[in-house]
């Protein structure tokens, strides 16, 4: 039997060893239901497979196959199937923070992409607005059980709210949190503060909102707005004194919410407490470390591990008579904690130094190292740099999974441009020592 071209979702990999690889599929085969549920995308392939005997409808050069792949699930709990990835829905919002409507002309193209689609909030903990999800995405969401959703709220506020995101037409985030979280749906919220529109009054306001919905809601993070040299909205950064308001509100429900529950619920980011020169917490305040992909934890984790990390003696180059430079670097912000670090190691007789690299591409404003690109580190780094010397890359500043900056200079541009051997290591005490103890 024929069926449409564009019935089903690819299959862009079939993993040996698999059940998928067992049963016959392969790549390029469209999956177009599992035990009579239509697949749309990775989620529903998922959630079906679950299933004890599962039967796969399949589209093979326009011709239905129908594969008996017996148990739903092998050792690993994985049928083996990689599909082709969906289509990401793109934000309609006009956010007056947003990041992306701050950057230069001139990227890459999925840099410009708004993300706003709750399929890659459940899976990749990226931040939702909620405000274009349709009845048949809530119920799906419901019955899927698409379990935590992160959720950026910003203010309780109806009028803030709607002003901040540019869209007077956004249903009210009070009543879309409580139909999530009347059906179960546990949530990871944040708010990007933003001075003169939802701090002071209004940041307590939303904090104290979002806990009545506790446990469901699981955390909340009270994020600074980014900003870059690029903006086009008028709209202030959080300066020291805004930042020590806000972390002074957010002590303050902490140790309310500590003593209730004990846990936090309510955390700064990272950069609030650098803005305003405040004493970070001890790690274990953070908990499980919900947000720390939001830059909520990052460096309490990094002290905490250079504390207990194990310094390694002094590590020789091939020639015995001379030790073997290394350079490492970072953004302006985390400099301080790096550069402590780096003293240790230093003290033990490791020759290493570390180099504060200021953000020319989105501006001075912009001071983490994830945001820095290739030509920061080329306009740099050649004075901190010798002959032989070898640099040591944090893998922040790269793209997940590949060796290329945000501008698309490739970690071997870097290398040609310096002169010097360049290695990717991760960003942690840990990655530094592994680097200067076992690299060549």
């Amino acid at each position: 039997m024929q069926v449409k071209s564009n019935s089903g979702v690819e299959i862009e990999k079939i993993r040996k060893g698999g059940i998928a690889e067992k049963a016959g599929l392969q790549p390029e085969d469209k999956l177009i239901s599992v035990n009579g549920h239509k697949i749309n995308d990775a989620i529903d392939l998922m959630f079906y497979s679950s299933e004890q005997d599962l039967k796969l409808l399949v589209s093979r050069n326009r011709e239905r196959i129908t594969v008996n792949a017996g148990p739903g699930s092998d050792i690993t709990g994985d049928l083996g199937i990689v599909l082709k990835p969906f289509k990401i829905r793109s934000c309609m919002n006009n956010c007056v923070f947003c990041f992306v409507s701050q950057l230069p002309k001139g990227m890459r193209k999925t840099l410009y992409l708004k993300d706003d689609d709750y399929r890659m909030s459940f899976l990749f903990g990226n931040y939702i607005t909620m405000t274009n999800l349709t009845a048949v995405e809530k119920k799906r969401i419901v019955e899927q059980r698409l379990s935590p959703l992160y959720i950026s709220v910003h203010s309780t506020n109806a009028a803030i709210r709607n002003r901040m995101v540019g869209n007077q037409k956004a249903a009210d985030i009070l009543k879309e949190i409580k139909f999530l979280v009347d059906n179960k749906i546990r949530l990871h919220t944040q708010i990007v503060m933003c001075p003169g529109h939802n701090d002071g009054r209004e940041l307590e306001r939303t904090i104290a909102d979002l806990y009545r919905f506790y446990p469901y809601v699981l955390s909340i993070a009270v994020v600074p707005v980014g900003l870059t040299a690029h903006r086009k909205k008028e709209i202030r950064p959080v300066g020291k004194e805004e930042a020590a308001n806000a972390l002074e509100l957010i002590h303050k429900f902490q140790s309310r919410f500590k003593r209730k529950h004990g846990e936090c619920i309510v955390y700064g980011a990272d950069e609030l407490y650098i803005k305003a020169e405040a004493e970070f917490p001890p790690l274990p305040e953070y908990g499980e470390l919900p947000q720390i992909e939001n830059g909520v934890g990052m460096v309490p984790q990094f002290i905490h591990q250079a504390r207990r990390v194990r310094v390694p003696n002094p590590v020789q180059s091939a020639d015995k008579n001379r030790k073997r430079r290394f350079v490492t670097f970072t953004g302006v912000s985390f400099y301080p904690y790096l550069s402590k670090f780096i003293g240790k190691l230093k003290k033990s007789g490791v020759d290493i130094e570390a180099v504060a690299v200021e953000n020319t591409f989105f501006g001075a404003s912009v001071s983490v190292a994830g945001l820095l690109t290739g030509r920061d580190l080329m306009k740099s780094l050649p004075e901190a740099l010798k002959k032989d010397d070898i640099l040591l890359v944090p893998d922040i500043v790269m793209r997940e999974g590949t060796e290329v900056l945000l501008d698309d200079v490739s970690r071997q541009d870097i290398e040609e441009v310096l002169g010097v051997k360049t290695f990717i290591v991760e960003a942690t005490p840990k990655g530094i020592v592994d680097a200067v103890t076992a690299l060549p």
